[in-house]
């Protein structure tokens, strides 16, 4: 397995992975255009953050998103790790572990960086323990969002 950093030739894999991800954890379906140029427009402008892809046999099986949250508390850089999917056939088999690992690994790098954070719905108890497995521990925090009204992103 190998990990390394999506190029925009993954444009196409990471759009349908994320709207797998988004209809297999909360029933939405997105509209393809729009998650298509969100994922490109990542992809193109690094300053928002990158994507991590785990490819075996010169085809995506797991990817990730990452990007950044100013803490002026800390006066350091959170990575938002965000658009986890693994593929049905290699789930529970440590192919998010070894993203995250090369998150780290990527931070370790980077001055500023001071942790990690992500959000996961309530209900998904296999991905918590997984999260929970690798150090990382639930905040007080709740997540709160209000979108403009003309922002689409779902056909439902």
């Amino acid at each position: 397995m190998t990990i390394r950093l999506a190029t925009i030739e993954d444009a196409q894999s990471l759009s349908e992975f994320n709207q797998k991800m988004a209809f297999e954890t909360e029933a939405i379906t997105l509209i393809p255009e729009v998650i298509d140029a969100g994922v490109r427009a990542m992809i193109s402008n690094p300053q928002m953050g990158f994507y991590l892809v785990a490819e075996d046999d010169n085809e995506i099986q797991a990817s990730l998103m990452v990007t950044t949250e100013w803490s002026d508390w800390r006066n350091g850089m959170f990575w938002w790790i965000q658009s986890v999917y693994v593929k049905p056939d290699f789930r529970r088999k440590g192919l998010y572990r070894q993203l995250y690992q090369q998150v780290k690994s990527l931070a370790e790098a980077e001055t500023g960086v001071c942790g990690f954070r992500l959000y996961v719905e309530h209900d998904n108890k296999i991905a918590q323990d997984t999260y929970h497995s690798l150090g990382m521990q639930e905040t007080a925090y709740k997540l709160f969002e209000e979108l403009k009204n003309d922002t689409r992103f779902s056909q439902d």
